[in-house]
């Protein structure tokens, strides 16, 4: 063939290729054909190549676009959480729940409550990394923030179109739901939520206080009971009662390791006085110690 030939069937080669949206084989073939014509592929092998780079290269555009939109917060995956320090989880499990199947797909929940500090929303985050990595659709939101478009929705009768926009994402997380203000209007737009996903899409919700004190969100003792009904149904709960993983390193930061303060808090002059009349108590004489 010549090469005025081979110039013109390539030119058309990328005039098709742009017709069918396959702008990955565009911009390999070229380099693909050539390895094939030296060590002399079967057809049916180059186009398998070709077709799977197409196919990777989707995959990884898909994925981009879906961290875009998940809005996660960075740095917060499951590498760099701190598992030893909340050892009531268990890492085998969050490393389950990441591929997303099963729970996802019957609308299930996760919730996570404990401290502020105590690594909530890093285990939200991370676990909704994993999930978008994994080919689900996820969005991280404070839970006032969206609460508040669904107010405006509510204002402009669009709360359930807006509600309904929403089901395109397999996983919701609601972070710091305490921060959710005690009015009947908030709430209950967010109660519209939490029924219109039950056992269609899921929902992860970390707070600070346990069901006991969700009163403080939910006004009505009636709305909070049906709430907590339709979260728990399919949840897998998380108690997160640790000290603040953020105070600790601050703590640490200051001090350095095994370095003690520079001066004893009022704490540890407490615990120090009872450990010295402790110790007193322990070497007073037999005959003393039955007086």
């Amino acid at each position: 063939m010549s090469e005025t030939a081979r110039t013109v069937d390539a030119q058309r080669l990328t005039l098709l290729l742009n017709e069918l949206r396959l702008p990955a084989i565009k911009q390999v073939w070229p380099d693909f054909a050539a390895r094939a014509d030296k060590e002399a592929w079967p057809a049916a092998r180059l186009l398998a190549t070709l077709a799977e780079h197409e196919v990777a290269e989707r995959d990884r555009r898909r994925i981009e676009r879906h961290l875009l939109e998940a809005r996660l917060p960075p740095g917060k995956t499951i590498a760099t959480f701190a598992f030893e320090a909340v050892p009531m989880i268990s890492k085998a499990q969050v490393l389950a729940l990441c591929s997303g199947d099963g729970w996802l797909e019957t609308g299930a929940n996760l919730l996570a409550f404990g401290p502020p500090g105590g690594g909530k929303s890093h285990l939200a985050a991370a676990i909704g990394l994993a999930l978008v990595e994994n080919g689900w659709r996820v969005l991280f939101t404070r839970t006032s923030d969206l609460v508040q478009k669904l107010q405006i929705a509510r204002r402009e009768l669009a709360l359930e179109a807006t509600i309904a926009k929403l089901d395109k994402f397999h996983l919701l997380i609601l972070d710091d739901l305490a921060y959710v203000t005690k009015d009947q209007a908030e709430t209950s737009v967010l109660f519209e939520l939490i029924s219109a996903r039950y056992e269609r899409r899921s929902l992860m919700i970390t707070a600070n206080q346990p069901f006991g004190e969700w009163g403080k969100v939910f006004p009505d003792p009636a709305m909070t009971l049906a709430a907590v009904d339709r979260l728990v149904h399919h949840a897998t709960i998380f108690e997160m009662n640790v000290e603040s993983y953020r105070r600790k390193t601050a703590i640490q930061r200051r001090t350095g390791p095994g370095r003690p303060p520079a001066r004893p808090t009022i704490t540890e002059n407490i615990r120090l006085s009872r450990h010295d009349n402790q110790v007193a108590q322990t070497r007073l004489p037999a005959s003393n110690q039955s007086d």
